[in-house]
């Protein structure tokens, strides 16, 4: 089956001041990128608006987080609700960051996503193992786990509004990358994973991306892979070399 490649960039906390993201912006608008390639930018959701109103039309943006109650009491949160009524079409949920400096659990991380794709969201789900457990051979149980907890709360056509992102959190903003090889191979897991839990159609269509250290110099032969069906960039996605992420696939 064909997947559509997918790259998001995530901003995370930046940038600091409206005119960096202006120039952020602008550069976009004004980049050669391959039109078959879908791209997804977060940034911080002081800008989610105005991205929204400045990005050209085949840019999509995403909130970096949602919580699972559409209203109330619940300081410094947004809902997915707000999240559509503003015109943002996708949310990430479970950021290794959101996961280890937030302390999220998978089974809070799944109950987001339930809530999201109730509201009309359509979700990039984070999964990875630390450095830790790769050393002790735990990759393919930790990713399995942090997908468990999704697999249980969501219906099988759910997954057509979700981009599974496979993060290893060892190489998230460290420079180190896992090798195309090891990335394929966990992709590869991920998949069979996806088969044995829901189904061979949801896994066949499902797109699973790489984050982690993804660079200009990287992308292309990652890109290569065949279980690899985009990447979600961190620092790079604040730099020019962003549009050639995108267009890793273009001949």
């Amino acid at each position: 089956m064909s997947r559509q490649f997918f790259v998001g960039g995530n901003f995370k906390m930046n940038p600091v001041s409206a005119a960096a993201k202006d120039s952020l912006v602008d550069g976009l608008n004004s980049a050669d990128l391959d039109p078959n390639t879908e791209v997804v930018i977060s940034p911080p959701s002081i800008y989610l608006i105005p991205v929204r109103d400045q990005v050209r039309k085949e840019i999509q943006v995403a909130a970096q987080n949602c919580y699972f109650k559409d209203s109330g009491a619940f300081t410094g949160e947004i809902s997915p609700k707000q999240l559509v009524d503003a015109g943002i079409p996708y949310v990430i949920l479970g950021h290794s960051e959101r996961r280890t400096i937030f302390h999220e659990t998978s089974e809070l991380v799944a109950t987001k996503t339930r809530a999201a794709l109730d509201a009309g969201l359509k979700v990039i789900l984070c999964i990875g193992e630390t450095l830790a457990e790769r050393e002790a051979g735990k990759t393919v149980q930790v990713c399995e786990e942090q997908l468990k907890a999704a697999v249980e709360v969501l219906k099988e056509e759910d997954w057509s509004k979700v981009v599974v992102a496979y993060e290893p959190v060892w190489a998230i903003g460290t420079g180190k990358v896992a090798t195309p090889a090891q990335a394929q191979d966990t992709q590869a897991d991920v998949r069979a994973y996806l088969a044995k839990a829901i189904s061979r159609a949801v896994a066949d269509s499902t797109r699973i991306i790489y984050g982690g250290s993804v660079t200009a110099s990287n992308c292309k032969e990652l890109a290569t892979q065949k279980d690899i069906d985009g990447f979600l960039v961190g620092g790079a996605s604040l730099k020019p070399e962003f549009s050639d992420i995108i267009n890793a696939r273009k001949a």
